[in-house]
């Protein structure tokens, strides 16, 4: 069984559902393998699960390669600092910020390993894992003018939900079982 699989196995029976759509959500569908694993490998570094997130990228790069890897963790990292810019901005709803020039570097986007469509597909993955609205319509956009379809845009969106449903449930299956109030007001001597 590989770390994957492993991985899996270990989600939670209070997450079974999850358990069993991470099986769903990476077979078949409208996304190729690539496609496919860089969504899932994007949305696991945008998760912050270490375990999950050195699985998924050990199986992404078997079934897809590590260019594919190399830009799902980049489209992570531009999406990390993008996604917090452009959500204040939305977020303020000002009109003075949005004539203020970003300032921030974005080469990756325009000079992908793979192809600018698949990048796209992994940026707007971790844009709505990350919650931001501007971003997720704009990858949205830039992602059907390539050439997707919604079916593509649905598939990825539910690979990266699953994921970082994953991660949840894992981390709550690793924390420590909290002490109740009641006892803890005991001890102190409330």
């Amino acid at each position: 069984m590989d770390a994957f699989e492993q991985l899996r196995a270990s989600v939670p029976d209070t997450a079974k559902d999850i358990r069993l759509n991470l099986q769903a959500v990476l077979r078949g569908g409208s996304l190729s393998d690539s496609q496919r694993w860089g969504v899932a490998a994007a949305a696991a570094v945008a998760a912050r699960h270490p375990r999950l997130r050195e699985a998924v990228l050990a199986a992404a790069s078997a079934a897809a390669g590590p260019a594919v890897v190399d830009d799902a963790k980049a489209a992570a990292s531009l999406m990390a600092m993008n996604n917090v810019y452009y959500r204040f901005r939305h977020m303020v709803g000002k009109p003075i910020y949005g004539e203020k020039p970003a300032g921030l570097r974005m080469n990756r986007l325009m000079q992908p390993a793979t192809n600018r469509a698949d990048f796209e597909l992994m940026s707007l993955a971790v844009s709505a894992i990350n919650g931001c609205e501007m971003c997720v319509r704009a990858h949205e956009k830039t992602v059907t003018e390539s050439g997707l379809t919604a079916d593509h845009v649905n598939d990825a969106v539910r690979i990266a939900a699953t994921i970082y449903a994953a991660a949840v449930a894992l981390e709550s299956a690793e924390a420590p079982a909290s002490r109740p109030l009641l006892a803890e007001a005991s001890v102190s001597g409330a």
